[in-house]
């Protein structure tokens, strides 16, 4: 009797124990396979071909490039309409992961910002109604006021023509309100990047406004992906761009967007 005692003892004993292994080893599988982390990632909306809303939607030659980088990853994302100063701001907290929004890589911006390599080349263009004195950039310090879109190198640009913190910029939160500004006739003239004032021009040729190149004035800029500094999501997604590049798959976009190729070369030697 002691014996069959022992025995049914020893069998409970043994069925509890791997019931428990059971159970652990359901816990461990379950903690192992956490869903992996969504990339928040902020943009201003409001920059038309690079990102601009349709039907509540961010779509545009950024929000494209942006989801063939995350998907080459394998990462995903979020992206989020938050408007062009609260990006930077929110980047410096961490509610914000990532910014796309045809960020210019500079000096300034990279002491609090770290950047992926360039992956578009623009410079400032200028904005005026037809029939202007405006032919070239020194030809803005004769006029009355100058729009530009606060916080960017095309404000960065004109201050360079007639003084930081002159009177005669005139600042607003996006380049829509300062083209709408040109139109009412609150200033004479706008600076912003190249790809936005030839979309705006070309699809809107009532208007009668008219873009003004001068490279001789405007030096070439770089736009970049921006983290927030010694961020642990650059290098993966850095990788990501170097392999769309190379595959032809930014070609594609590019193309999409632009009606021509891109100069890879130029942006390899921007690095």
């Amino acid at each position: 009797m002691m014996k069959g005692r022992k025995t049914i003892l020893t069998m409970l004993l043994s069925a509890t124990l791997a019931l428990t292994a059971g159970c652990g080893a359901k816990e461990t599988a379950t903690s192992g396979t956490s869903e992996a982390k969504t990339i928040r990632v902020g943009t201003d909306a409001a920059y038309a071909p690079f990102e601009y809303l349709d039907g509540g939607k961010v779509v545009g030659f950024d929000a494209d490039f942006l989801d063939a980088v995350m998907k080459e990853a394998g990462l995903k994302y979020e992206l989020k309409n938050v408007g062009w100063e609260p990006l930077f701001a929110s980047l410096k907290t961490g509610e914000l992961d990532m910014g796309i929004s045809a960020i210019t890589i500079n000096d300034d911006r990279k002491k609090t910002y770290d950047f992926s390599s360039p992956y578009y080349e623009s410079t400032q263009m200028i904005m005026v109604k037809e029939g202007s004195s405006v032919k070239k950039a020194d030809d803005l310090k004769s006029l009355k006021k100058i729009g530009v879109q606060t916080g960017t190198t095309g404000a960065e640009a004109a201050e360079k023509l007639v003084g930081k913190n002159s009177e005669r910029i005139s600042k607003y939160e996006n380049t829509v309100l300062a083209i709408m500004a040109l139109k009412n006739g609150e200033v004479d003239a706008v600076v912003a990047d190249n790809g936005v004032v030839k979309e705006y021009v070309k699809n809107n040729p009532k208007e009668k406004i008219v873009a003004i190149e001068d490279k001789a004035s405007f030096d070439s800029e770089f736009y970049g992906l921006m983290f927030k500094k010694d961020s642990k999501d650059r290098d993966k997604v850095e990788a990501a761009v170097q392999k769309i590049m190379e595959n032809g798959k930014y070609t594609e976009i590019y193309k999409k967007w632009f009606n021509t190729d891109p100069d890879l070369e130029a942006l390899k030697k921007a690095k």
